[in-house]
């Protein structure tokens, strides 16, 4: 293997229990000796990455480390045959950027089976608007179509509707024909819900009933829920009879108090969705929709675009809870 100097964002756990980020140079030899060594040329800001690089336990067992659990770029080598060095290839997923080196850094090695060949129709900075949130949107809605809901069957709600998962979810939904009904806490946001194809935008204190009912007046016949908690026990009471929610996040708590009512009594679908762990066929199929059919526009997907010296502000607002859209990490020393 090359020995190449790479820059790397680097988290370290200080003496006292405190955890320490800053940008280093790391040598490709460094890294795990795995199958496949990609060049990176874009990666993704997700909640889960400014977890791992503030010292979450849960997302990261081990430090020093470098976040990125989503990177797009170019194989330098490899010693599968299912790859050759200049194929253009994406990672989600697995342990990429956990306690896997990640996208952070210009360079990773990975296992072959963790590797997808970029599909025709999108480049690596559009594999990245997308990343591990557009993943999570697909997979999302190919489980509720999976379950038979249409179009036809009336509104999808969105919640968390303004961030990563969320956004993405309204724009494929409403380019396949569903009525989305965006739900939100940022006021400011209405305008580029819209844009994104939101046909109805509600207050996030619409979905948070506090009544006690077990059931309540149906509403939506589905839902892609980012927010877990209370919110989702009340889309659970709201949906309308053989209705299918999604559940792919926790932003407000990952605790949910609910009955069986809405289960047995509705006939309702709980749908977990885990996209770390897809089965590689269902994951490619995924990346092919999302590069042809399920292709959202991207100029209207709030992106924003920062290097390897700006990530830790954008770290710093999303754990506040303060990005709309999607934060693109560019190497631009790579290009």
């Amino acid at each position: 293997m090359k020995n190449i100097p790479f820059n790397a964002y680097w988290v370290t756990e200080e003496s006292d229990g405190s955890f320490k980020s800053q940008i280093i140079q790391r040598s490709t030899d460094d890294l795990p000796q795995n199958e496949v060594l990609i060049k990176v040329s874009y990666s993704s800001l997700n909640y889960k990455d400014a977890l791992s690089a503030t010292g979450n336990k849960g997302v990261t067992r081990r430090y020093p480390h470098t976040p990125g659990i989503d990177a797009a770029g170019t194989v330098v080598e490899s010693n599968s045959g299912k790859f050759q060095p200049g194929d253009q290839v994406i990672v989600t997923g697995y342990d990429l950027g956990m306690n896997t080196a990640g996208g952070f850094g210009e360079y990773i090695n990975l296992p072959a089976e963790w590797v997808v060949t970029l599909p025709p129709g999108l480049s690596h900075k559009e594999s990245m608007i997308l990343g591990t949130a557009g993943f999570t949107a697909a997979l999302s809605i190919h489980h509720l179509i999976r379950c038979g809901q249409k179009p036809e069957d009336g509104p999808l709600l969105v919640t968390g509707a303004s961030g990563g998962v969320g956004s993405i979810s309204v724009a494929i939904a409403a380019k396949l024909g569903f009525n989305v009904t965006a739900s939100s806490g940022k006021t400011d946001q209405h305008e580029y819900l819209k844009k994104l194809g939101a046909q109805t935008i509600i207050s996030r204190t619409e979905v948070d009933d506090q009544s006690g009912r077990m059931l309540l007046r149906p509403q939506w016949a589905a839902a892609i829920d980012t927010v877990g908690g209370n919110t989702l026990a009340t889309i659970l009471k709201s949906l309308k009879s053989h209705g299918n929610v999604a559940s792919c996040g926790n932003v407000a708590s990952p605790l949910l108090n609910t009955s069986v009512f809405p289960f047995i009594l509705n006939g309702v679908n709980l749908l977990g969705v885990n996209s770390a762990t897809t089965p590689m066929p269902l994951r490619l199929k995924l990346w092919q929709n999302l590069a042809n059919e399920w292709k959202p526009d991207f100029q209207c997907i709030e992106t924003k675009t920062v290097g390897l010296d700006e990530i830790h502000l954008s770290i710093e607002k999303i754990l506040k809870g303060e990005i709309t859209g999607r934060v693109i990490l560019e190497h631009k020393q790579n290009l």
